[in-house]
C-alpha cells in the first residue's frame, strides 16, 4: 500500500513540529549531526548576502526549518523494516538519501507553492519526490561509468559504502520512490485537485528524462576528455539541463500544486533556471578553489578529468561577473510577486550565488 504523507501535512504548520519529533525520535541521530551541519552551511549568510530587500529574513532559520521537516518526512518514506528480504537495497537508499545536503529543491518547491498562493504543506509529495530524483542522480552521477567519484557530502559514495550493483539499483528505486510520492493522491489535502497533481507529475518526469537531467549526462559525459574545445553555449546547454531542470521541476511543481497562474509558473520556472546556472557555475568556482574538506566531496576533480568548466573556458574573474550576471536574472523573476512572500527566493539566490566564497 502507497505510503502516505498527510499526516506530514497536517502538521506541517505547526512551527515546534521540527523540535516535538526530534525529542520523541531519539534512534534517528543523523537529524541532530544534520542540523548543526546545516547551520555551518547557512552561517556565512549573516555577512555575504548584501540584498537590501531581504536583510531581515533569517535564510539560515527558513533552510534549517524545511530541512528539518523534510528530513524526517523523507526518512518515514523508506520502508525499511516492510521487506526484510531486501534490507540491503532500503539501506543503500537510506544512507545516500540521509547523508545531509542543504535540501534546496525541497525547500524551493515548498516555497514556489506558497508564493502562488498555497499553503507550503501542499507541495510536500513532490517536495520530497525532487530530493529522492536529486539523490538517485547523485549516486548515479558518482558511478565508475560515469564521474567516478569517491565522497559524496563528505562521506563514501553509495557504491563505495555498498557496491557497483546496489548502487545502480538503489537509484532505480528512489527514482520509482519519487514517482508514487508524488503522485499518491491521498497525501495530498482536497484542496489540491487531481488535475494538479497529475499536471506536476508530468513536469517532473520531462525535467528528468530526455528534455531534462539524462540530456544532460549523456552530452556531459560526451564533452568529457575530447580534444577539441567545448563552446560555451554547449556548455551551458548541459547545465541548464543537468543542473537546472531539477531545480526548475521544484519550482514549478511546487507553483502548479499551489494553483499558481501560467505567468506565475513561468516567472518561477525562469527563476528556477537563473539559479540552476548560477549553481554549477559557482561549483565549477569552488571546485577550483576550495578543499575536499569544505567541500564535502572530491575537489579539483574537474581539472583532473579534463571536464569542461566555466572557469577553463572563461577564465575565474569572469566566471564571477557571470555569477553577479545570472544572480540579477533570478531575482528579476521575482519583481511581480509580493516582496515578503519572495524573500526566501531572493535569499536562496544570494545563497546560492555567496556559498562558501
Amino acid at each position: 500500500m502507497a505510503h502516505t504523507l498527510l499526516p506530514f501535512v497536517a502538521s506541517f504548520s505547526s512551527h515546534v513540529l521540527c523540535t516535538q519529533l526530534l525529542i520523541s525520535k531519539p534512534h534517528l541521530p543523523q537529524f541532530s549531526s544534520t542540523s548543526s551541519a546545516l547551520h555551518r552551511r547557512f552561517s556565512c549568510l549573516a555577512t555575504s548576502v548584501q540584498s537590501t530587500s531581504v536583510t531581515q529574513f533569517d535564510i539560515k532559520q527558513y533552510m534549517i526549518e524545511k530541512a528539518a521537516i523534510v528530513n524526517l518526512a523523507l526518512d518515514s518514506a523508506i520502508p525499511t523494516k516492510s521487506f526484510p528480504q531486501s534490507n540491503r537495497l532500503h539501506d543503500a537508499m537510506h544512507y545516500s538519501l540521509m547523508a545531509g545536503g542543504k535540501r534546496i529543491r525541497p525547500a524551493l518547491c515548498l516555497t514556489a507553492c506558497k508564493i502562488a498562493g498555497g499553503h507550503e504543506a501542499w507541495a510536500l509529495p513532490t517536495a520530497l519526490a525532487t530530493e529522492m530524483i536529486h539523490t538517485m542522480s547523485l549516486i548515479h552521477d558518482d558511478l565508475p561509468c560515469m564521474d567516478n567519484d569517491n565522497l559524496r557530502r563528505g562521506k563514501p559514495t553509495c557504491h563505495i559504502a555498498f557496491d557497483e550493483p546496489t548502487a545502480v539499483l538503489a537509484g532505480d528505486a528512489l527514482l520509482a520512490l519519487a514517482f508514487e510520492t508524488a503522485s499518491n493522491l491521498s497525501s495530498y489535502p482536497t484542496e489540491v485537485s487531481p488535475d494538479r497533481i497529475a499536471r506536476a507529475v508530468g513536469e517532473l518526469a520531462r525535467c528528468i528524462g530526455t528534455e531534462g537531467l539524462a540530456e544532460g549526462q549523456v552530452v556531459d559525459l560526451e564533452c568529457t576528455c575530447v580534444s577539441d574545445q567545448v563552446p560555451l553555449d554547449k556548455l551551458e546547454y548541459i547545465h541548464l539541463h543537468k543542473t537546472a531542470s531539477l531545480l526548475e521541476a521544484a519550482a514549478v511543481t511546487g507553483a502548479i500544486i499551489g494553483g499558481g497562474s501560467d505567468e506565475q509558473i513561468d516567472q518561477l520556472r525562469r527563476y528556477a533556471r537563473s539559479i540552476g546556472l548560477l549553481f554549477q557555475v559557482v561549483d565549477d568556482i569552488l571546485d577550483l578553489t576550495k578543499s575536499s574538506e569544505e567541500l564535502g566531496k572530491t575537489a579539483g576533480k574537474d581539472l583532473v578529468s579534463d571536464k569542461t568548466t566555466y572557469p577553463k573556458l572563461i577564465g575565474l574573474d569572469k566566471s564571477r561577473e557571470f555569477v553577479e550576471e545570472l544572480l540579477g536574472q533570478a531575482k528579476e523573476q521575482l519583481n511581480d510577486f509580493d516582496p515578503e512572500s519572495a524573500a526566501p527566493l531572493v535569499s536562496l539566490a544570494n545563497y546560492i550565488a555567496y556559498r562558501q566564497r
